[in-house]
């Protein structure tokens, strides 16, 4: 009888740690193929600050609704080829203000960039690279516009009546 109970009492300890020897088991490293190699790290677990910012907002806009404009050869009225835009001019709170043309030239030689005011361009219809952009100026007019030159005063042709001064914010 005492042994049936010393045997119970055994099978009961061990059944106890046994969970607990299984988990450090697991908690171990393996064994290495290297003697002297250190031990894997530990898995990675994500951390999450407690201020982690919102998920931003998404907007989607179907593929035939806008374009990019770099690049896209633009016209006048009359059919001129009037250069491509190779620069867009933002104000300092990020409003669209003006394009620069590369004017002129064959193949980029003897060009010269140009910049009008954004409101003097037409985007009617550029869902296809092949697509032109159209500017309400003539060839002569773009022709007698100052050159555009970085880190220098921007003179930026326009529309007749539609260009507006920059405001200046202090």
């Amino acid at each position: 009888m005492r042994a049936k109970r010393r045997w119970i009492l055994v099978t009961a300890i061990v059944a106890s740690i046994t969970p607990a020897v299984a988990r450090a088991a697991e908690e171990l490293p393996t064994a290495q193929t290297e003697p002297n190699a250190p031990p894997s790290p530990a898995p990675a677990v994500p951390v999450v600050p407690n201020d982690a910012a919102p998920p931003p907002s998404v907007t989607i806009i179907g593929a035939n609704d806008a374009h990019g404009v770099l690049g896209r050869d633009v016209r006048s009225a009359a059919d001129e080829n009037m250069g491509r835009i190779v620069d867009v001019i933002v104000d300092r709170t990020g409003v669209v203000r003006a394009a620069v043309i590369d004017f002129g030239g064959f193949l980029g030689v003897g060009s010269r960039k140009i910049v009008v005011d954004w409101n003097a361009l037409h985007f009617g219809k550029i869902a296809n690279k092949k697509d032109n952009i159209s500017l309400e100026l003539t060839k002569a007019q773009v022709a007698a516009a100052p050159e555009y030159k970085e880190d220098t005063p921007i003179v930026v042709l326009g529309a007749s009546g539609s260009l507006q001064p920059l405001q200046v914010i202090p």
